[in-house]
């Protein structure tokens, strides 16, 4: 194969990619502001609705943009220093640009790379009015780059950059068995996951069908949902969640059907062990035949504390399998679902502009996505959850689950299973479909869960329960006719199920001898005692859920429950104060309690602040209810946790919805032209 240049180590001119750069007059697009600042594009043609977005997301929130610029060219290490090292040495190791160059113009329709041109445009335009705001050289953005990020970041949804990390990580720390290894559990690497959740007529009190799209990100960067309305004279009509630097809707619903994506996490990266020739260490053995490791060097300009950059070389190794890595403990090789695909664009594309069931499952057929669940619901009524995946099909009798022999050809996977045979469920008579990052195998009533020995083990299908999934189960699966306020009301449940790890962690610290220690006999009662409810006026809460995050990071249970005791008393004098004293949402001006916590349905992760207050910095983000009632008529409502200017402070929209969003309320989502009138509070095109 032919392998890529390292565009971004080598510096070639991003100018070079592109002819005359488009302008404003190129485009026919309008952009109205609602009474929430949230855009409505309104395009004549798709390219134009497509450059009117990158106007409007670079206006709310150029910094991300162009963050995500810098990390999809590796050069983020140049910008942050040694925080972005990593991340540029991915870039490198993925060899994301080669695959850029090698398939961007061959692999994409002219028409997706039409879209994906006109909305880089846009914010080249926006950066161009805003020279302050940019940086030396990074302009004009492209197409490229918007794909060179997909190339980049899409794996990671499943994984893989935490495969490389345990493979590359010191034998010492990998263990003897394997360097393959689990990561170390922390309040802030508690996976924070996402709810998906449809019910069709047959479950709905008023034969209604219903979409939650419930995805928990982080509150702010390049994965901080950003909402949109985006139509055109060409069909493509949208709304819902946008990540800075997507022109696609990537969950919410057009006028016909609707989805929500959550984060699945199936084997999806096999890792080879490789054995070297040992005259020649750049040599592998591949079927009883030395093969040459392709080798070059990343050089990568790191920014300094003084501001200078310093040269950081790593070596970057490609073998047949994929890239591959030198570690103290061995070569590695890894191959994984996204290697060498760009299709992602178009697939996205194609479900946006999908107007029946059939037409998407169509475009979900293309398998450009290399993993993520999605929850289905549409105007007929149907519903329906895909574990989806790029599901290499493997040799049977392997154990692909920790690292396998490089030297034998048939353990590398030449094909992916089908679409139509990936783990799916359409229609259940229960009418109930959903996911919280759980098993595929519990997505419904048990009557019509997917079974587990249909599906070769060597999909590599998770079989774990969240809180959350075991609450969908309790809630809305325990409801055979759900209203339209109950629907909402299960979506902020606040509770741990009995069957939850939380509740593993009570019945642990209830079973615990504190002697005759008076504290701890009293928070061992306290703890012991909880009713697990996070609603911000609950004093049991706050003890508990840090008791249980600490425990199951890996303290003992004693342990566990001194130090949240001792951190509570040292900062409240007390403890038991209200959650809502602990748990805070901080936007602005605003500080606010806030109900939820980690793996609550109403899901908020906060980090300690220096005031020992859990600042929420993820889960509940962007949220959409939509429906279809029984004559197929839609409507939807959504809130977002901060605001349309995702980082424009001086923006009255930069956190006017966190009191709804806090208060567990949404506003309407004005979708068409005849709801949006009334409500324009400024109409203009970009650059006016």
């Amino acid at each position: 194969m032919t392998w890529g240049s390292g565009r971004a180590a080598c510096g070639v001119a991003l100018a070079l990619l592109v002819s005359a750069p488009a302008t404003a007059a190129d485009y026919d697009v309008r952009i109205r502001r609602d009474d929430w600042g949230v855009p409505h594009i309104l395009g004549k043609t798709d390219a134009d609705a497509a450059y009117g977005l990158g106007y409007a997301q670079a206006e709310d929130d150029f910094v991300t943009l162009k963050q995500g610029a810098l990390a999809a060219r590796g050069l983020l290490a140049t910008d942050q220093g040694p925080s972005g090292l990593e991340s540029d040495y991915m870039v490198q190791l993925l060899d994301v640009w080669g695959v850029v160059e090698r398939r961007y113009d061959k692999d994409l329709p002219g028409d997706v790379r039409a879209v994906l041109e006109a909305y880089a445009a846009g914010v080249n335009a926006y950066a161009a009015r805003h020279p302050d705001k940019t940086a030396p050289g990074m302009a004009p953005f492209t197409g490229r780059d918007l794909v060179a990020g997909t190339i980049l970041n899409s794996p990671n949804f499943y994984g893989l950059d935490g495969v490389f990390r345990r493979t590359m990580a010191p034998a010492k720390m990998a263990g003897a068995a394997s360097p393959i290894v689990a990561a170390e559990l922390s309040l802030e690497t508690l996976p924070t996951g996402s709810n998906g959740l449809a019910v069709g007529p047959a479950r709905s009190a008023d034969g209604a069908t219903r979409l939650l799209v419930n995805s928990h990100q982080p509150f702010t960067g390049p994965f901080a949902w950003y909402e949109a309305v985006v139509e055109s004279g060409q069909g493509w009509h949208v709304t819902g969640g946008f990540f800075p630097g997507s022109p696609f809707m990537l969950h919410g619903h057009n006028a016909h059907l609707g989805w929500a994506n959550t984060v699945n996490n199936p084997d999806l990266a096999d890792v080879y062990t490789l054995s070297i020739n040992p005259a020649d260490p750049d040599q592998y053995r591949l079927d009883g035949v030395w093969k040459r490791l392709e080798k070059r060097t990343a050089r990568i300009q790191v920014k300094q504390a003084d501001g200078s950059l310093k040269a950081v070389e790593r070596e970057v190794l490609r073998s047949v399998h994929g890239p591959a890595v030198r570690t103290d403990h061995g070569v590695f090789a890894v191959r994984y679902a996204g290697q060498d695909e760009v299709r992602q664009a178009q697939q996205y594309f194609a479900l946006n502009k999908a107007r029946t069931l059939a037409e998407w499952k169509q475009a979900m057929a293309l398998q450009a996505l290399p993993s993520i669940n999605y929850v289905y619901a549409d105007e007929k009524g149907n519903v329906g959850y895909v574990y989806n995946g790029k599901f290499p099909v493997r040799k049977e009798g392997v154990d692909w689950s920790g690292v396998v022999p490089g030297d034998r050809s048939d353990l590398i996977p030449k094909a992916l299973v089908p679409f139509s045979k990936i783990p799916q469920l359409w229609n259940p008579k229960s009418g109930l479909v959903f996911n919280s990052n759980n098993t595929p195998f519990r997505a419904s009533d048990p009557a019509d869960d997917l079974k587990p020995e249909a599906y070769s083990r060597t999909l590599g299908v998770q079989a774990n329960m969240t809180n959350r999934a075991w609450r969908a189960l309790e809630t809305y699966g325990a409801d055979p006719s759900i209203t339209e306020a109950e629907f909402d009301a299960y979506k902020y449940d606040l509770a741990y199920s009995a069957q939850s790890d939380a509740a593993k962690s009570v019945a642990a610290i209830a079973a615990l001898d504190v002697g005759n220690d008076p504290d701890l006999a009293a928070a061992k009662a306290l703890v012991a005692g909880w009713d697990r409810r996070t609603d911000v006026d609950n004093r049991a809460a706050a003890l508990s859920v840090l008791t249980a995050v600490t425990l199951q990071g890996g303290s003992p249970p004693l342990a566990a429950l001194k130090q949240s005791a001792a951190q509570l008393k040292s900062f409240y004098g007390r403890i038991d104060p209200r959650w809502g004293e602990a748990n805070r949402i901080r936007r602005g001006a605003l500080d606010m309690p806030v109900d939820g916590g980690p793996d609550i349905f109403r899901a908020i992760y906060g980090r300690p602040g220096l005031d020992g207050r859990l600042a929420a910095l993820a889960g509940d983000t962007y949220v959409m209810f939509v429906s279809w009632d029984k004559a197929g008529k839609l409507s939807s409502r959504s809130v977002h946790q901060f605001g349309a200017a995702t980082q424009d402070r001086a923006s009255p929209h930069y956190g006017d919805q966190t009191p709804l969003f806090v208060g567990m309320k949404t506003k309407p989502v004005l979708f068409t032209e005849a709801e949006l009138a009334g409500h324009v509070r400024r109409d203009y095109r970009p650059g006016e």
